[in-house]
């Protein structure tokens, strides 16, 4: 029997866990909807929506120890580490396995990772030559040398360096080289006098201290080291861009050729670089911050050539830090995990070496994963709820009252051809030529760098493949690429943490499935930076002018608005850097509802857990964002990442719906609550 559901601005201030108690019937306990069981009833949904859907769940479920957060993403990830466990597992025993395939290199691969004995009494001796190299670089030439080697297996110093699409031929791949070097997340850590960074700058100066003590130096030259290289690393941040106008993709292309390069920055040898990655001939490169060479040039020769050994000798080190023994991964780990986000300890070996494996040979895991536990008819599924989402986003283009006709068949023509990829690819990557044994972990972890860094290079002056995957089936996560002009969704965002034997109901799925991921990703495509690529990929501006104009004044306002929230203690969110994403998940709730309004669920008013569609759709879309982060964690994003922490992604966009307003009564005084002219409404 459907129940008559009472406005949620009461039901919040009432024992609401009394309308959803376990009921019997027939003598079978019916359990508490998993949705329901997350409201925290003390908090209005006007208020906090964010903590009102999810505050429950966060007081029963603390953050573990070993964790910078805790809730649905670690949920799913759990859930697939287990499943990826009992992959690892079943090969690391089969020690009779045939050379080469796929088995022997996972259980290989996860066998020298747990044999922490071997770790430990080998230390950092599988460095051993590698760090000999950079002790015997003589110049700078020397030096080209060496960070080609380290850009290969382990990090990116002196600079970003990579091949892939080009932005303004997307049938090409091109080289590109970018500001970078830095061992802190951004430019800003460098500078920003408040009493978090100016800690931060400390810590990491001793930790560089104890990480050249573990390389062999005594404590005076560590110590030495260490300042120098702070003054070293200070003098590239501060020719950096900031992290907000590296998002124009327009302004940092610059396409030159490889004489240019090599003539505007004589002190970069850029022949024994490309040489030493792989490249042959390299006739032009896409330079993104020009000023940034410019600069790196000048500072090759203002430090000394054992400055930057040093330089070379860490980024190498850390890089690999999570191969070798328990000593130089809990000195990363302490600066990078304790002191940057707040995480007390790692986790266990075996989850860090299943991540690991994962993240090394996720293509070879992912063909076993998809045969054995990718429910069956996730691609059918996810391509419904896709198709679902571009057909809601064709509607809502043809009715925009501040775009034209010219630019409304343009926008519709490139959403026409976005190309959707879910649940696995076609066809799996070819990963014979790497090489993985038994004798050292920190060797299978090179190998695995070095496979992925081939691969990568070996694309330049090959058309661009365009059946590519750039994630697993097993990756919580999706991406939009604005050179592919397609959506990728890996099978794994199938799941729903308490729906594991069945699909959950569509007010969940078109919710966290078609707001947060599907339409999250085709808004990518038309928001600040996706707006500057066609429907081929290519970077040209398709707009009218007076479209861009009134475009922009809408982004505007979503800027505002995010540079009002203050996400930690007094420091607020970055609008201008966030604006992608948080322009993303406002077209992606939108046309997630919209294309919900299509459902029987939605159109029966179907009540499920005694929730009426529109609040079961909202509370699901909480759902999808249901992390609980620590404070560190959370300033850290804040200063260096482009997307906004976990609560305002909720906040945000809601703040902005009226069909929000309505499905919970929020009302003016709310916390919420935004008048009529200053809500944002893009799409």
């Amino acid at each position: 029997m459907k129940t008559h559901i009472l406005s949620f601005a009461l039901v919040a201030v009432m024992a609401f866990s009394a309308s959803v108690a376990v009921s019997q019937t027939g003598g079978t306990t019916q359990a508490l909807d998993p949705l329901v069981s997350h409201i925290d009833p003390t908090v209005k949904p006007g208020d906090d929506f964010f903590l009102f859907a999810n505050g429950k769940w966060f007081k029963d479920n603390p953050i573990p120890p070993s964790e910078q957060s805790n809730g649905l993403w670690q949920l799913i990830q759990d859930t697939i580490n287990a499943q990826v466990r009992d992959i690892c597992e079943s090969s690391s025993s089969l020690t009779t396995a045939e050379k080469g395939s796929n088995k022997q290199k996972i259980g290989d691969f996860f066998f020298t990772g747990m044999d922490s004995v071997a770790l430990n009494n080998n230390g950092i001796a599988g460095l051993k030559s590698d760090l000999a190299m950079i002790d015997g670089i003589t110049d700078l030439k020397g030096l080209a040398r060496s960070a080609a080697y380290i850009h290969g297996v382990s990090g990116s110093p002196l600079f970003g360096f990579g091949v892939g699409q080009d932005d303004k031929i997307s049938s090409k791949n091109a080289i590109f080289i970018s500001q970078g070097g830095l061992s802190l997340p951004d430019r800003r850590y460098y500078f920003d006098g408040d009493a978090h960074a100016v800690m931060i700058r400390q810590k990491f100066v001793e930790h560089l201290h104890r990480m050249f003590v573990i390389m062999g130096y005594d404590d005076a030259g560590a110590g030495q080291a260490a300042e120098r290289m702070m003054k070293l690393e200070t003098a590239i941040a501060q020719s950096c861009r900031k992290r907000e106008d590296t998002r124009d993709p327009l302004k940092n292309y610059n396409k030159i050729s490889f004489k240019q390069l090599t003539e505007s920055t004589p002190n970069l040898d850029w022949s024994i670089f490309a040489e030493g990655v792989g490249l042959h001939d390299p006739d032009t490169v896409v330079v993104g911050q020009p000023e940034f060479l410019t600069a790196l040039n000048d500072e090759l020769k203002t430090f000394s050539l054992d400055d930057w050994k040093n330089y070379l000798k860490y980024h190498l080190v850390r890089g690999l830090a999570r191969y070798l023994d328990d000593k130089t991964f809990l000195e990363t780990f302490s600066f990078y995990s304790t002191t940057l986000r707040g995480v007390p300890e790692p986790k266990p070996r075996w989850k860090r070496v299943v991540e690991q494996t994962d993240g090394s040979l996720g293509e070879l895991i992912g063909q076993v994963y998809v045969a054995d536990y990718l429910p069956k008819g996730t691609k059918e599924k996810l391509l419904e709820i896709g198709n679902a989402i571009k057909d809601v986003y064709a509607e809502r283009i043809k009715t925009l009252d501040w775009m034209s006709d010219a630019t409304k068949v343009k926008a519709l023509k490139k959403l026409g051809t976005i190309i959707m990829k879910v649940g696995y690819p076609d066809k799996w990557k070819d990963m014979s030529s790497m090489h993985v044994d038994r004798s050292s972990y920190v060797q299978n972890g090179k190998s695995a760098n070095r496979w992925r860094f081939d691969y990568m290079i070996a694309k330049y002056g090959k058309p661009v493949d365009r059946t590519e995957w750039g994630m697993e089936p097993q990756t919580y996560n999706a991406y939009y690429n604005p050179s592919n002009n397609e959506i990728v969704v890996p099978g794994c965002n199938i799941i729903v943490p308490g729906y594991e034997r069945k699909l959950a109901d569509d007010a969940l799925l078109y919710s966290i499935i078609g707001g947060s991921t599907f339409g999250h990703e085709i808004t990518h495509g038309f928001d600040d930076q996706g707006s500057k690529y066609d429907e081929q990929g290519n970077l040209n501006n398709w707009w009218d002018p007076d479209d861009s104009a009134k475009f922009y004044a809408k982004t505007k306002m979503i800027v505002k608005q995010f540079n009002e929230y203050v996400a930690v203690d007094t420091l607020h969110i970055n609008g201008e850097l966030t604006q992608g994403e948080n322009i993303a998940d406002l077209g992606g709730i939108m046309m997630g509802y919209e294309a919900f309004k299509k459902t029987n669920q939605y159109k029966s008013q179907e009540v499920v857990g005694d929730l009426r569609p529109p609040q079961r759709f909202f509370l699901g879309y909480a759902l999808a964002w249901m992390v609980n982060e620590r404070p560190e964690a959370v300033a850290n994003q804040v200063r260096s990442n482009e997307h906004s922490p976990v609560k305002f992604r909720v906040i945000g966009p809601l703040s902005d719906m009226p069909e929000f307003y309505a499905a919970f009564g929020i009302k003016e005084g709310d916390a919420m609550w935004r008048a009529d002219n200053v809500r944002v409404k893009i799409w």
